[in-house]
């Protein structure tokens, strides 16, 4: 009998054996988790994939410059520029969102598409995906003595590319070469540049601190202008659903084709606060 029950044990081990194996090959092409805690690091977009028909919400909010000094409360008189944000994906590599920016009040409708991920056992050894989307300034400018923009010279529009790499459990990197494209771009815009095309790269960062922060930084050359660059700063904590992003930036402007057109203080004279709120709504899926 026990002869018997050995043998017995010995015929089932290397099925064991294949089936752990084969667990750990099926784990090991899964996609990386996490690259950054949300679909928006500071400003600009990530790679970071929604699962099929969940939502992410984001609220935006940047301030003015911190040398108001106590006077203004360090920029937090001086009033925000906000911006909502709603996206929902249709596929696990495909979302579409449309957001509202209350800095010269454009709507913006975009979309993201994730070609591949970055998987464990690095097959593939980074993130790709790409956005873009439209936008139209609605301000009013009844005031202005010659007609009014029409709707075409209120569009802009942008695009971009995301490469992301996690090196580590703790620090991730990604860059995002994008463009903007304003069809008029006049003065009475909220915008520093003259230019109708932009052209610009930028450098996102995250290192993990704890298990559910991480230090972030934001860094965006113009490429085409002489416009001056964007820095931020930041730190995003997860909490109960939610990912908070705390920051500090050279740039009031939320959506991408302000964040390229919009102008940049300095670290000086005008940096500002910001926060995000993100907010996912999944569907019971697990978010990869």
């Amino acid at each position: 009998m026990n002869r018997m029950l050995l043998l017995t044990v010995l015929g089932m081990l290397p099925f064991s054996l294949f089936a752990q194996l084969e667990r750990s090959l099926v784990n090991a092409n899964q996609p990386v988790e996490l690259i950054f805690h949300a679909p928006r690091h500071i400003n600009l977009l990530t790679v970071e994939p929604l699962s099929k028909k969940s939502m992410h919400f984001a609220i935006m909010h940047t301030f003015g410059p911190l040398d108001g000094g106590i006077e203004n409360l360090f920029g937090l008189d001086n009033g925000a520029n906000i911006q909502f944000s709603f996206e929902f994906a249709l596929s696990n590599k495909l979302s579409v969102a449309a957001s509202r920016s209350s800095r010269d009040k454009v709507y913006n409708v975009f979309g993201r598409y994730h070609i591949f991920q970055q998987t464990q056992n690095g097959k593939i050894p980074f993130s790709l995906s790409l956005a873009g989307g439209a936008g139209a300034n609605s301000s009013n400018y009844d005031f202005l003595p010659e007609p009014a923009p029409t709707f075409t010279e209120r569009m802009s529009y942008f695009g971009q590319v995301m490469l992301a790499r996690k090196f580590s459990p703790k620090i991730s990197f990604q860059l995002t070469p994008m463009m903007a494209y304003f069809t008029d771009s006049r003065a009475i815009y909220q915008i520093e540049g003259t230019e109708n095309l932009y052209v610009a790269l930028g450098f996102s960062g995250k290192l993990k601190v704890t298990d559910r922060s991480s230090l972030s930084l934001q860094y965006i050359p113009n490429l085409n202008t002489d416009l001056r660059n964007n820095f931020g700063i930041g730190w995003d904590v997860e909490a109960g659903g939610h990912v908070f992003q705390m920051y500090f930036v050279t740039s009031q402007a939320l959506n991408e084709q302000y964040l390229l057109a919009g102008g940049n203080g300095t670290i000086g004279d005008e940096f500002r606060l910001g926060f995000n709120v993100n907010r996912i709504f999944a569907t019971g899926q697990k978010r990869k």
